[in-house]
Order: C-alpha cells, then sequence, then structure tokens
C-alpha cells in the first residue's frame, strides 16, 4: 500500500464515537450536544478557506448522522452498517460464498485450508462438491485468469465505480462549495458542489472509479452529498423553521429581537403579547428554489424561556395572578 493510504482509509472509516468524543454509553442528549460543539466549532461560516476544517465539519456530520439515529446507531452497535452507515459484508468467502474453510490458519499455500461448496459445480465429482475435480487454475477462471488455456485474450473490462459521501453544511448547500473527498480507491480530489443541490443527490465523477482489468476504462465516483442537520434551522422543502427563544418581558411587552437567517441576522418586531408556539413567518429567507422561482420562507415559533435564577417577585406576581386572573391555555385539548 502506498505511504499515506492507510492513512485515508483510516479517517474514511472513522469510528463515529471517536469523531464526537462520546463513550458508547452515551444518551441522545449528550451525543447531541456534543456535535453541536464540534458543529459550532468547525463550521465552514466560521473556517474560510480553511479545508481541513471543512473536512473535520463532514466527518462530525457524518458521524451524527449515524450516532443521532436511534436506527442507525443500534445497527452500528450490532456491526449491521459501518461509519459510513453502510451494510457490512465481504462477498466470495464465508458462510454464503463459493468456499468454507475446512480447518485452521494452515500453512503455505493459501488456498489449502477451503473446500469448494457448490452442490451440483461440475468442480465436484460426481456433481456433489468436495476438493475432488478442482484444480487452481478453476479457481483462477472464476475470477477472470486464464486456467486451462481459457480466456486467452480477455477483452477489456470497465472498472467498477466506487461510492462515497460527504456531508455539507446547509449554507454551503444554498451558495454552493468545494468538498475535499478521499476515495477508497486512495484518491484525494476536490469536487465543486453547485449551488442549490438537494440533500441526497449525487455528483458522478468519470474515470474516477477503480482502473479496469484488461485495461479497461475506469469505473466512475458517485459522489452522495448530504446536509447536515443545523444546529438551529430544520428543512421542510424550500422553507426553514427555527425555534426562536425570547424572554418573558419580551413576550408580554413585546420588542425588536435579533433573528439569524442564512444571510445574516435581521431584525424582528414582536408584537405585545406574544404567544409561545405560535408561528411567525420571515418571506423569502427560506431556501432558493431555483428555476426563477420564489425562494422558501423562514418559519418562526417563539418559545419563552424563563430566567436562570429564581425570583422571589416573579413567583409572588404569579401566585397573585393564579388567583385573580386564571386562565386555561389547554381548553382547546379536549
Amino acid at each position: 500500500m502506498p505511504q499515506g493510504a492507510g492513512d485515508k482509509l483510516g479517517s474514511f472509516m472513522r469510528d463515529p464515537y471517536s469523531v464526537l468524543g462520546v463513550p458508547k454509553s452515551a444518551s441522545a442528549d449528550e451525543v447531541k450536544k456534543a456535535f453541536r460543539k464540534l458543529a459550532k466549532k468547525f463550521h465552514p461560516d466560521q473556517n474560510t478557506g480553511d479545508p481541513k476544517a471543512q473536512e473535520k465539519f463532514s466527518e462530525v456530520s457524518l458521524a451524527y448522522e449515524i450516532l443521532g439515529d436511534d436506527k442507525k446507531r443500534a445497527q452500528f452497535d450490532r456491526g449491521e452498517i459501518d461509519a459510513d452507515g453502510k451494510p457490512r459484508g465481504f462477498e466470495g468467502f464465508g458462510a454464503g460464498g463459493p468456499f468454507r474453510r475446512s480447518g485452521g490458519a494452515g500453512g503455505g499455500n493459501p488456498f489449502e485450508n477451503f473446500e469448494f461448496n457448490m452442490g451440483g459445480s461440475p468442480f465436484g465429482q460426481g456433481g456433489g462438491g468436495g476438493r475432488g475435480g478442482f484444480e487452481a487454475s478453476d479457481f483462477f477462471d472464476l475470477f477472470g485468469g486464464r486456467g486451462r488455456g481459457r480466456q486467452q485474450n480477455a477483452q477489456p473490462q470497465r472498472g467498477k465505480d466506487v461510492e462515497h459521501t460527504v456531508t455539507i453544511s446547509l449554507g454551503d448547500a444554498v451558495h454552493g462549495t468545494s468538498a475535499r473527498v478521499s476515495l477508497p480507491t486512495g484518491k484525494t480530489l476536490d469536487v465543486a458542489v453547485p449551488a442549490g443541490i438537494e440533500d441526497g443527490k449525487q455528483i458522478r465523477l468519470k474515470g474516477q472509479g477503480h482502473p479496469g482489468p484488461g485495461h479497461g476504462p475506469a469505473g466512475d465516483a458517485m459522489i452522495t452529498v448530504k446536509i447536515a442537520r443545523h444546529p438551529f434551522f430544520r428543512v421542510e422543502g424550500h422553507d426553514l423553521r427555527l425555534d426562536l427563544p425570547i424572554t418573558l418581558y419580551e413576550a408580554v411587552l413585546g420588542g425588536k429581537v435579533q433573528v439569524p437567517t442564512l444571510s445574516g441576522k435581521v431584525e424582528l418586531t414582536l408584537p405585545p403579547g406574544v404567544t409561545g408556539g405560535k408561528t411567525m413567518r420571515l418571506r423569502g429567507k427560506g431556501l432558493p428554489a431555483g428555476d426563477g422561482k420564489a425562494a422558501g420562507d423562514l418559519l418562526l415559533t417563539p418559545r419563552i424561556l424563563m430566567p436562570d435564577q429564581p425570583s422571589a417577585e416573579l413567583e409572588d406576581l404569579m401566585r397573585h395572578w393564579q388567583t385573580t386572573r386564571p386562565y386555561d391555555p389547554r381548553k382547546d385539548l379536549g
């Protein structure tokens, strides 16, 4: 293996627990907090022009795709999927393949401890399997070799495609970006991600897959683009949703508050008596729709947060209200 290739492949399959810096016993909340902390630290908007930060952000986001999903986390813990979320498996040797190991580790011959296990295969005596009638040349026939003079003039074949997933930020999905990817072949490439790309879309890189047998053309690299979960925004089609924390006095008195958007902060005027849970809309502050269509909207849901420190004065006021101004906010629930 070329020098450095092992490092690339190692980072490609890093354990998501190690990436987020949490133990396997970590709760869902602990995983989420670790992700938010690292996503904020390595977010491309905070590290402009730093490709290493982009790679780290992609790695952190991919780890959270596994551990932030209860089903995927359980599958990973059981060994059913790898750190990229792909099913684990090894074709050829094993219970489902044409060979099974008959003894221990064995010595010099790498095939001496394998038996052929194909039922009615022409390689077994009497069509019943076993070692009789099977020669090394037959083994090489199975994998495109020459063996017994067959396939002496093998035709060039196209190489296999490779797949890789890259995770980008929500802002990069809107504006476009360049993402560095390390492929299973050992190649490292910078991939141009177009603006407005949707979550789960693939980019095909011609000729960047495995080389073709017999000097055939190389396969392609299929890059699946995932949009990372944003610490604050939730994507709903072309709209974005945001839970907007406000104080108790802002809810009662109203006022001007700063609201984050993908293009920077904007000022929003809260009317007096804002009810927590009621949705407000900022038009055109969502995701671009493309094809000349209007952009989506930013949907804001105020969430009233109480002060960190308890207040005897506030408690006395609320007791007075409980007695003199009672009301039932849950009356419509039946």
